[in-house]
């Protein structure tokens, strides 16, 4: 890894499962990446079209033969060019979801995943048959035809087929691109549980920040077929030298913990390092975790705690950067207890408040994304 890559990698991953280190050069391109991921979660490869994503998990699963490196899955290695090891996709134990769901339009849903199942020995096995289904809620499918399912549900048989290998790498190349809102709706439910259930890497590939806020737990950032920046999604996106803590998308993600409900206002509590949220009335049980967002458009400023408003959410913070942003804007970073948070205000509001590095303020928080 080169001394630039090094600087802006992040500290405090977990230990590594999926090592790859790959160059490859094609036409006026080259991708060369040199990355240690965590076993378990999902990652995400986040770019511009044209970054290398799509073209790092085709060398993940083995798919471009010329690529040069080394690729180590869980300790078994795939690939060292040096030693002249180089596994064929077909005996790479993955599982490799495309934008559109490629089923067999011969076969019913319960006759794609038994093609998956009955590829991996039993004594192979890892992905129980029900645990699958459940997983992704299509055990209510198992006779329909492919044509006769949404484009959500075609997503979740994919991702199923797959899982069906008993794999021990998952890849999604933008398995949500292809769906309208309704289906990227109906289908985000079930990629989070890939999230909390499954005991392998997930390796997503996506250019919606959206879906890097409520999905991934790691977030690799690629430009050019370079890796510029990895580690915790929530470390990188308030990151003010990196392109997601600016413009209209810029936020923060808070891991919280339920406290309490109020069932006649219908709210519920949540307590997170820096404070506590007071969010819509969340079918969660006290003491579990709930993952929000906070827009940075949706953070005002004062210098003191106001009393009569409307806002619920006010916190105590101290301001750790200013940084413009659009013409006339500015987007303040600040610390409430270990969490960072990010502001977007307008320049002549920065110079009147007078914030710079140290400078104690109340973020008024006008909305809150349970994600």
């Amino acid at each position: 890894m080169n001394r630039a890559a090094e600087l802006l990698r992040v500290a405090g991953a977990a230990a590594p499962g999926l090592q790859i280190q790959a160059v490859l050069t094609r036409d006026a391109f080259t991708l060369n990446i040199d990355l240690e991921l965590p076993g378990q979660g999902i990652t995400a490869l986040f770019g511009a079209s044209g970054s290398g994503k799509t073209t790092a998990l085709r060398v993940l699963a083995g798919l471009e033969p010329k690529a040069q490196g080394r690729i180590s899955v869980q300790g078994e290695v795939w690939q060292d060019s040096a030693q002249n090891i180089f596994k064929p996709v077909h005996q790479r134990a993955l599982g490799y979801v495309f934008q559109e769901a490629s089923l067999f339009e011969h076969l019913n849903v319960q006759g794609n995943l038994q093609y998956g199942f009955k590829r991996t020995p039993a004594s192979e096995r890892t992905q129980n048959w029900n645990h699958t289904l459940n997983l992704l809620g299509i055990a209510n499918l198992l006779e329909r035809w492919p044509h006769e399912l949404s484009g959500g549900e075609r997503q979740r048989v994919a991702i199923a087929r797959a899982l069906a290998t008993s794999p021990r790498l998952l890849l999604l190349d933008e398995p949500l691109a292809a769906l309208d809102a309704p289906r990227k709706a109906e289908i985000l439910p079930y990629l989070e549980r890939l999230q909390t259930q499954l005991r392998l890497p997930v390796i997503y590939v996506t250019h919606a920040i959206d879906e890097v806020a409520r999905l991934a737990d790691h977030l690799v950032l690629m430009d050019a077929g370079c890796v510029t920046a990895y580690g915790p999604t929530a470390e990188l996106l308030t990151r003010l030298d990196l392109p997601m803590a600016h413009g209209d998308t810029a936020g923060a993600v808070l891991h919280c913990t339920v406290q309490s409900h109020d069932d006649s206002d219908h709210l519920t509590t949540a307590r997170f390092a820096g404070g506590e949220l007071t969010v819509p009335r969340q079918n969660t049980a006290i003491g579990q975790t709930l993952r929000v967002r906070v827009a940075a458009r949706d953070v005002s400023l004062t210098l003191q705690r106001q009393c009569d408003t409307s806002i619920l959410n006010i916190l105590a913070c101290t301001v750790t950067a200013v940084s413009p942003d659009n013409p006339g804007q500015m987007i303040v970073s600040m610390q409430s207890g270990g969490t960072t948070l990010l502001a977007r205000v307008t320049a002549r509001s920065s110079h009147a408040l007078g914030l710079k590095p140290g400078k104690t303020v109340y973020a008024q928080i006008k909305g809150v994304a349970v994600l």
